[in-house]
């Protein structure tokens, strides 16, 4: 028998070059910070439970602040009198104007009470069905945002215009007898009434403007995304839940939560691959069939 022999088509054996043998090592494993911040597909029911959670400890803690009622009433006038200083206190006008067209304040405290949540599930459902691959970074972006607020709930607390003495401001749904804000009539006691700074509200509403404007398709689609956050604006003050400053300090809050994000994910949540890629860990590698042999087995 004889002796078996490899050549390549060449005829000769060939060295491979440096560049090459560095190119033919296998990557290093990822590490364990790779692999957390890596996108990966959300299951439904942690997601649920997440959220759930999530909100109820956000509610727990800020119903848990102490109210400090006078600190408040004392904060709220300041901030009435800045506004007054920079020419922008038009929360006054605002809340009078529209408390004078009933079917539209009606609307508003309902929008108010409702929207608030309804809308911002809505963005996550579909973050979750249409693009799961951002989905996770941006729902970091969501709880950032919240958990950011809890402290200026503690350290600032803040009077909202309609428990003002002197401001003169109409609580509009204990005036129009309408239901669901936490903040006024039966339901007041389950809410803390001095955690106006910042607002919520437009913390959870620009995150909703932003997603839909950048992500969303239709152009229609994203200039009512573009909307959302100006309307909900429009109705914290006039139903005098809020001051316009309240509103400023929910768009820091977002910011932290973007700033957070893209630390833990290395790029914006809206860069991010749209789609999670599927890989097995016992995928075997295709083979080429356009490739040629690089050496052929003779026997001699």
């Amino acid at each position: 028998m004889g002796e078996a022999t490899v050549r390549t088509l060449a005829g000769r054996t060939a060295t491979p070059s440096p560049i090459e043998e560095t190119e033919a090592r296998p990557a290093p494993p990822p590490t364990l910070m790779d692999r957390l911040r890596a996108p990966r597909r959300p299951r439904l029911w942690f997601e649920v439970l997440l959220v759930a959670v999530g909100y109820w400890t956000y509610s727990l803690i800020r119903n848990a602040v102490p109210e400090r009622k006078h600190e408040a009433m004392r904060n709220a006038g300041r901030i009435w009198e800045w506004e007054h200083r920079l020419g922008l206190a038009f929360e006054h006008g605002v809340n009078h104007a529209l408390d004078s067209v009933g079917w539209l304040i009606v609307g508003m405290n309902y929008y108010y009470a409702t929207l608030h949540f309804v809308v911002t599930v809505g963005v996550l459902v579909w973050l979750y069905h249409w693009h799961p691959g951002r989905y996770g970074a941006t729902r970091l972006v969501l709880f950032a945002t919240t958990g950011v607020a809890l402290l200026g709930y503690y350290f600032f607390p803040l009077a909202p215009p309609r428990l003002m003495a002197r401001g003169h401001f109409i609580d509009t749904v204990v005036a129009h007898h309408t239901w669901g804000s936490m903040a006024s009539g039966n339901l007041a006691g389950m809410s803390n009434q001095y955690a106006a700074m910042p607002s919520m509200h437009i913390g959870w509403s620009l995150w909703c403007g932003v997603t839909i404007a950048v992500l969303a398709r239709p152009v229609w689609v994203k200039a009512l995304g573009l909307l959302y956050p100006a309307a909900t604006l429009v109705v914290i003050v006039a139903t005098a839940n809020h001051f316009w400053l309240d509103a400023v300090g929910g768009a820091v809050c977002l910011s932290f939560g973007f700033g957070l994000s893209r630390l833990w994910y290395g790029r914006l949540s809206y860069r991010l691959p749209k789609q999670v890629a599927v890989r097995r860990a016992d995928a075997e590698p295709e083979a080429d069939p356009e490739a040629e042999p690089e050496a052929e087995l003779r026997t001699a």
